[in-house]
């Protein structure tokens, strides 16, 4: 398995083009229209439109189709009309959008935190009242800053900030993608993003879209041998969710091998290094020192959510009851479950195809540790999917192998999941599950 990746080089040339054959002649070639076009544009910032123009309209085309699907859906069935507000229901289809987690984020956003550890007595799955302690900061701050600027609300600024986060991963997918396999994979990566199972938060009161969009200029920054900037994202990122933790070992362990390469010296890497945990760790310390107890914040997330680590027992598990056809488990959602299942089934086969890609140490370690993470904790299973969404390299691996289809092929590829994605995507975890 290679590792070589573009913390060794600088070139912008795409890693695992070849050099020699029909491929590079075909690297050479896009490199040259993209030069072409930097040239044409007048100034920087028409040189990175032209750039990422195409990606990112692409990706929002197939986002504004799902959600046009997801809220056909929703108005046919009226079942969000039934349901209570903020648990799936609301007076409008939109306000599903603002459901769930995102009921947390908004009163965060308007209220600020209060970490409390309060008993609670009588249910066998929960030991402490919920608390709004347990949702990073980062996200609920921006809508806050949003809605202050803008004077939209809890829900608008939430939607605000997550559409732009979206744009800002999509970009940040295609510029990775581009270095491992060209212009065309990048623009495939950035339409898949949009179309992966669990990618309805994208556009909901969710924190995803702004986490990827930190990870993937995280990892972009490590590929470039950008290390304060890496570190930096990775630290902000600390703020945002919890399972930054796989991102600041990917940031971290590059970082550590660059130093002991000696390839950027010894301040920048180093530097990296010592600044990504803080985010994360500063974060969890407050709860504990807001709450009286220094491991409060594990004992809201285990005592009031049921998440803990478990080396992937419940996953096993549920596993085993969804295919031998038992739902009686906790949280057991079909429709969900189903789609979980279906995308474990193709994950062994998306890991092969990163592979082909030949990604650099710092997407691997991310990536296993985000799959690691996604599986090995107790959790809702039918949310595997949502889980999985910040494991981007996943899908570059397979846009770079899709690079070569034609695009007439392409759309016909793409046409049925651009149309199922608001229901897989978004009505399935919104409305059938609990995101």
């Amino acid at each position: 398995m290679s590792t070589a990746s573009s913390t060794e080089s600088s070139s912008t040339e795409p890693v695992g083009t070849g050099s020699s054959g029909p491929e590079s002649a075909e690297a050479a070639t896009e490199a040259e229209e993209r030069a072409e076009r930097a040239v044409r544009a007048p100034g920087r910032f028409m040189a990175l439109a032209d750039r990422f123009a195409p990606a990112l309209g692409a990706y929002a085309v197939v986002k504004a189709i799902g959600l046009a699907v997801f809220l056909v859906l929703l108005d046919h069935t009226g079942d969000y009309l039934k349901k209570q507000v903020g648990r799936g229901g609301g007076a409008h289809a939109w306000d599903v959008l603002g459901t769930w987690d995102g009921v947390w984020y908004q009163r965060i956003a308007e209220n600020g935190y209060d970490p409390q550890l309060i008993p609670l007595h009588g249910f066998p799955l929960a030991t402490y009242y919920e608390n709004s302690a347990a949702f990073f900061p980062l996200y609920p701050w921006l809508m806050r800053l949003v809605g202050a600027v803008t004077g939209l609300g809890p829900y608008g600024s939430g939607i605000a900030v997550s559409v732009l986060a979206s744009l800002v991963a999509a970009a940040g997918i295609f510029a990775i993608a581009e270095r491992l396999g060209g212009f065309r994979a990048g623009v495939i990566a950035a339409v898949i993003w949009g179309l992966f199972p669990g990618s309805g938060v994208e556009w909901a009161v969710y924190s995803d879209s702004l986490f990827v969009a930190l990870s993937a200029w995280a990892c972009y920054c490590v590929m470039t041998r950008r290390w304060i900037a890496a570190g930096l994202l990775a630290l902000v990122a600390g703020l945002n969710r919890p399972t930054a933790a796989a991102l600041i070992a990917a940031v971290s362990i590059a970082a550590l091998v660059a130093l002991v390469r000696r390839k950027d010296g010894v301040a920048r890497p180093l530097t990296a290094m010592l600044i990504t945990p803080w985010g994360l760790f500063g974060y969890v310390a407050w709860v504990g020192w807001r709450m009286g107890d220094w491991g409060g914040y594990f004992k809201l997330q285990r005592g009031a959510w049921n998440r803990y680590f478990d080396f992937g027992a419940s996953t096993l598990r549920t596993v085993m009851d969804v295919i031998t056809g038992h739902w009686d488990f906790w949280q057991s959602n079909p429709v969900p479950d189903l789609i979980a299942i279906a995308l474990l089934i193709a994950l062994p086969g998306l890991l092969v195809l990163l592979r082909q890609a030949r990604p650099p140490l710092v997407l691997w370690v991310y990536t296993a540790l985000t799959v690691f993470t996604a599986l090995s904790s107790n959790q809702i299973f039918g949310n595997i999917s949502r889980y999985l969404l910040p494991a981007f390299p996943l899908f570059i691996g397979l846009a770079v192998a899709l690079r070569r289809v034609r695009t007439s092929t392409l759309v016909g590829l793409f046409a049925m999941p651009v149309l199922a994605a608001g229901w897989y995507a978004g009505y399935a975890l919104f409305e059938l599950g609990i995101p």
